[in-house]
Order: structure tokens, then C-alpha cells, then sequence
């Protein structure tokens, strides 16, 4: 099995690398811990280490000093959650992880978020396989595939339709993309509107599979995405069309989270990125436990 670069928990070492609160604050915020204690903890860590002339924090100190900034309760929750996501190093089985929602909800930042954290370097994506599949196969003869996920269907009431349609083609290409990753015993990412809960597999021998789907529960929330991504990306994903085909992208998210309820399929909140990401690690470490794969 092709072994993960994971980052290991930042407290330093005595003889390599010294603490660095850079890292720490990122580790905290991962944990779900907000900005500002976040850090506040590690500015309070380093001082610590400066009063105390050393490299390294030792874990019963870091527990000691989380609990005086975030309090008791949460001091030790947060520890807790760090220390488990630490011991996804050992997990012994490639994971596959697949993040669903709508188009909107952060897919692609909090995949690619969780697979730097996880030290998994293959992230693709449903968009990606369904335009090599446009490649492959031309309008005349797929037209389904030739058409945004919330366009594939001539009226809003045909949306949810064409929509599964398109996932049925698209999971073709995602599952080969599977199969080669198992078979090569890499550990992938992959995310997409097209990873609808009970179409996909929730159970794989010789793999760790993770299953969740993003929710952006308020309206002006999901809206406001489209405006941002119009901005970062300097128009080329305009906002445009997603605002037209809006409430075709709200209603193709209801269907979505109605079927991840009923599969058992984790859904996420993600109007807070940083907590989405928190809450999906938390996901791979609780499914590793309940699967045994730590060694």
C-alpha cells in the first residue's frame, strides 16, 4: 500500500524540528477550534517554551495548557480530537473518501483541505470524469453528460431526473477511477454532486471507505458562494448561470441530503469551512475506529 504523508502532531521535537506556532494554530483550527482561541493556545505554547528553554511540547503540558485557554470540557475535547486524528497514521488500509453535495457548498475546498491533512496526494473530482467522458462520447450519443449537473433536464420538474441519469453515466467513470486506486492500493479523494448516497458504494473490501455530503442551509449563504467563486477565479466560473438555475441547485440539495438521511450518510453543514473540514476528518477517524483499521 502506497504510505501517506500525514502531518504529524506540530509540538516539536527535542532534536529535530523545533514548535512552530504557524502549525499549531492550523491544527487547532483543523480540531474545530475557532481563530481567535485557536491562536491563543499556540502563542501561549511558544511563550511557554521560551520561559521554560525548550524545543518540544510534551503532551501532558499541552493538555494542561489547552484546558487553562479553552477551559476544561473543552480543552481535553479538543486534545482528544487531535490525538485521534494523529492516529490516522497508522490506519492500515487505503482510504477512499467521498464528499458529495450541491453545486455551491465547498466541495472542492474542504476535499482538498482533508486530503492535505490526511497525506493523500490523489484528489479528483465528478466534474473531471464526466467532461473525460464528454471527450469519449458526443452529444448526439450522451446528451445527458453534455449538460451541468442542475441542467440536465428540460424543466425544473424533469431536473431531478436528468440529474440521476447523469450520476448513473458519470459513476461509471467513477467507479474504473476506484478501481484502479484499490488495485494500486493508493488512497484517493474524490468529490462531486454525482456522489448521491445509494448510488455509490458504502462498503469496499480492502478499503477504508468514508461517505459524507455538504449542506449549506441557508440561502443567501449558498448564493453568496456563486459571487465569491465568480470573483476568485476571475469570471471564468461566472455567477451568472448558477444564480438562473438557483433554485434548480436548492432543490437537486434537498434530494441529495434526503437520500444521504436515509442511507445513514453524514451530512455536514458548511457555511464554516474550517468546521466542515473538522467535522469530515472527524468522520475518516470515527469510521477508521468502528472499521479497526488502526494498527
Amino acid at each position: 500500500m502506497e504510505r501517506r504523508r500525514q502531518e504529524p502532531l506540530p509540538l516539536g521535537e527535542p532534536d529535530g524540528m523545533p514548535y512552530s506556532k504557524g502549525l499549531m494554530a492550523r491544527a487547532l483550527l483543523r480540531a474545530g477550534v475557532p481563530a481567535e482561541p485557536a491562536y491563543l493556545l499556540a502563542t501561549r505554547l511558544e511563550l511557554d517554551l521560551v520561559a521554560r528553554e525548550t524545543r518540544a511540547v510534551e503532551l501532558a503540558r499541552f493538555e494542561e495548557l489547552a484546558s487553562d485557554v479553552l477551559g476544561e470540557a473543552e480543552g481535553a475535547a479538543v486534545v482528544s480530537r487531535l490525538r485521534r486524528q494523529d492516529a490516522l497514521q497508522g490506519v492500515d488500509l487505503p482510504i477512499l473518501l467521498l464528499l458529495g453535495g450541491a453545486t455551491g457548498t465547498g466541495k472542492s475546498t474542504v476535499a482538498t483541505e482533508v486530503a492535505h491533512r490526511l497525506g493523500i496526494t490523489r484528489v479528483t473530482s465528478t466534474d473531471f470524469i464526466r467532461e473525460t467522458i464528454r471527450a469519449f462520447f458526443p452529444l448526439a450519443s450522451m446528451p445527458v453528460v453534455h449538460f451541468s449537473s442542475f441542467e440536465a433536464g428540460a424543466s425544473e420538474a424533469e431536473a431531478e431526473a436528468g440529474f440521476l441519469e447523469q450520476t448513473r453515466r458519470v459513476l461509471v467513470g467513477v467507479e474504473a477511477a476506484i478501481e484502479r486506486s484499490l488495485a494500486e492500493g493508493w488512497s484517493m479523494v474524490i468529490e462531486g454532486v454525482h456522489l448521491v448516497p445509494g448510488m455509490v458504494p458504502a462498503d469496499i473490501e480492502g478499503a477504508l471507505v468514508v461517505h459524507a455530503v455538504l449542506r449549506l442551509e441557508s440561502d443567501e449563504a449558498h448564493r453568496e458562494r456563486f459571487y465569491v467563486r465568480d470573483a476568485a477565479t476571475g469570471g471564468l466560473r461566472g455567477m451568472g448561470k448558477y444564480l438562473d438555475a438557483f433554485d434548480r441547485i436548492r432543490l437537486l440539495q434537498e434530494r441529495i441530503v434526503e437520500r444521504a438521511e436515509r442511507s445513514g450518510v453524514p451530512v455536514i453543514e458548511s457555511s464554516n469551512l474550517e468546521r466542515a473540514t473538522a467535522e469530515l476528518l472527524e468522520c475518516v477517524v470515527s469510521a477508521s475506529e468502528r472499521r479497526g483499521a488502526l494498527r
